[in-house]
């Protein structure tokens, strides 16, 4: 019961934010009686905060897995596989990165701590790409560089209904289309060697 409620959860705040789900929203959702949605879960914020955690250890593993296939190898290929991985994943988890978006980029009066949860998941992505030796020192440039990728996924995954229709394919185009786009821009750009960079930060 407890991970049917928190399924419910991810899927309305994802689709409705913090602010436009309510208790009896969720409890009709899954099908049960509001009392029995307090006695699992508490408060809203509290059920809320579970959706978040929940959410930041499936991303955790999601760039272990990513860690662990591209290891020892270049930044090309680096890109291509987090691209791929992150943009199928969001693809079949759709809530999530709609949560994403709204707990990262929408007002709130709730006092998660998701800012610092994603800052760390950018910290790991730096390391892993080779642009900070540890996630202790990540460079802001290296952080920006980072946020220019998260953002792209989370942005075109979480606005597959509005995007889809503009480039008129279906949803496994969508998708193909998106990783192909990501791929063109981002690769080339994080893998050539300006001036810049090579004097250093």
């Amino acid at each position: 019961m407890k991970g049917r409620i928190l399924e419910a959860a991810r899927r309305l705040f994802g689709e409705y934010g913090f602010h436009g789900v309510t208790t009896r929203m969720l409890a009709r959702d899954v099908g049960i009686d509001i009392s029995t949605l307090y006695y699992h879960w508490g408060e809203k914020q509290d059920l809320y905060e579970a959706v978040l955690t929940d959410l930041s250890h499936e991303i955790r593993g999601k760039l272990r897995e990513i860690e662990r296939m591209v290891r020892g190898r270049d930044l090309a290929h680096r890109l291509e596989v987090a691209i791929d991985v992150m943009c199928a994943y969001l693809a079949d988890h759709p809530a999530a990165a709609k949560l994403i978006l709204s707990s990262c980029m929408g007002k709130s009066r709730t006092t998660t701590d998701i800012h610092l949860r994603f800052r760390d998941h950018i910290a790991d992505i730096a390391v892993a790409m080779g642009l900070a030796l540890d996630r202790d020192h990540v460079p802001a440039r290296a952080n920006a560089r980072v946020l220019a990728v998260w953002n792209s996924v989370i942005n075109f995954t979480a606005g597959e209904d509005v995007f889809r229709p503009m480039i008129g394919v279906g949803h496994d185009e969508y998708i193909a289309v998106v990783k192909e786009t990501l791929k063109f821009i981002l690769i080339p750009a994080f893998t050539r060697q300006p001036a810049a960079d090579a004097a250093g930060p």
